[in-house]
């Protein structure tokens, strides 16, 4: 009996489906940190306690909040305090600042919803908790505490490119097929159950990061399946890939059967009701799994309803038209699987409305600092050519 139990223990550590389940994807982490105190100050030479050390949050960018975890398994970060001031030592050195590294894509929030900052770019620092000021005239010669509280790291993933979908439409098929991502790939719903990140290369080393999302279901923006989760990983993307199967969806034989179209009319309606922002992205459809001549004729039946959308979402009920309807930069049918030829023009394709819209982007901005100094001028009564 002794022995069973020693085999049974020892089987229920190694299991590596519970070691996944429990290190599972992190987009949030809730820490606590604090600042280091100041020194106290040395009334009779009027001396002045070292500042303590401040909480600071450095972007890296090969690392997640697993990572930061197991460095700290105390999800807990104190600096050092400020050194008392002496008669050796009128200014008391300040205390040791602790910087701690944090994934790109990082938003920082106090748990009453105050944002302290973000990380979005390699070597970007924020300070999360300052120290407290050294003892001085003014305070009485004594050091003040630093700041202490929790906070939390809410990680949004940076990628060129979101791919956005019901399960089963092909997305990790995909992600294989035009980068060296291994997603976890099988031929039932919900195989990936965190976000993947995968390159596109080009011949001329031009690169392109995709996000491979969970897939959605309806009821997404009310926190049903995984991919709610997950949303606000799009948000932070340039271009929104929208895949569908061109045979629809059926997430269960309980429920109902969702042709080509109905999955992008309700991928439309979760989107806009999680946020409506994400519509005013540059988008690019893609009907995946397009194997044979059916196919294809079906392909165009249902492209032709998507450049009517408007029309088309008068015939739905109202729990499942958008307000905000798709306008999709381009329609594309592939099959990621079977076509190389596919997966080539489709990536060229993205790159091609990447750098559209880049383009578009800069213009825009131009004019609108070419607008602000022309304001600006005519405010303050100047004239002469504008320089931008």
């Amino acid at each position: 009996m002794v022995f069973l139990e020693r085999c049974l223990k020892y089987e229920s550590k190694v299991n590596p489906l519970r070691l996944y389940l429990r290190n599972g994807f992190k987009d949030s982490l809730r820490i606590y940190v604090k600042g280091g105190a100041g020194g106290n100050g040395y009334p009779k030479f009027g001396g002045v306690g070292g500042q303590g050390g401040s909480v600071v949050a450095v972007g890296r960018e090969h690392i997640t909040l697993e990572d930061l975890c197991r460095c700290n398994q105390s999800r807990r970060f104190i600096a050092k305090n400020g050194t008392h001031s002496t008669h050796n030592f009128i200014l008391g050195p300040p205390g040791e600042s602790l910087k701690f590294e944090v994934p790109l894509g990082v938003t920082i929030y106090t748990d009453e919803g105050k944002k302290l900052g973000e990380v979005n770019k390699e070597g970007d620092e924020v300070i999360v908790a300052n120290g407290g000021k050294g003892g001085h005239p003014k305070n009485g010669f004594l050091g003040i505490k630093g700041q202490a509280y929790n906070v939390k790291l809410d990680l949004k993933l940076i990628a060129d490119v979101g791919l956005v979908g019901f399960p089963n439409a092909g997305k990790s098929t995909l992600l294989k097929a035009i980068s060296h991502a291994k997603p976890k790939i099988a031929s039932y719903p919900f195989t990936t159950i965190r976000p993947n990140i995968g390159i596109i290369s080009y011949p001329d080393f031009r690169q392109i990061s995709v996000a491979d999302l969970p897939g959605l279901i309806e009821g997404a923006h009310a926190n049903r399946g995984m991919g709610h989760e997950f949303l606000r990983h799009v948000e932070r993307t340039q271009l929104l890939l929208v895949m569908a199967d061109i045979n629809g969806f059926r997430l269960g034989y309980q429920y109902v059967h969702r042709n080509c179209l109905d999955t992008i009319v309700l991928l439309n309606k979760e989107l806009e009701l999680y946020n409506p922002d994400l519509l005013s992205k540059p988008k690019l459809m893609v009907i995946n799994k397009m194997d044979t001549v059916t196919d294809h004729q079906h392909f165009h039946n249902v492209r032709d309803k998507i450049l009517n959308i408007s029309d088309v979402l008068k015939s739905y009920p109202e729990e499942m038209r958008p307000e905000i309807p798709f306008v999709f930069d381009d329609i594309m049918a592939i099959s990621a699987k079977e076509s190389v030829d596919d997966v080539n023009l489709l990536k060229n394709k993205i790159r091609h409305l990447l750098d559209v819209h880049n383009e578009i982007k800069k213009k825009k901005e131009l004019e609108e600092k070419a607008e602000f100094i022309a304001n600006l001028r005519h405010n303050l009564g100047e004239r002469g050519p504008l320089v931008v």
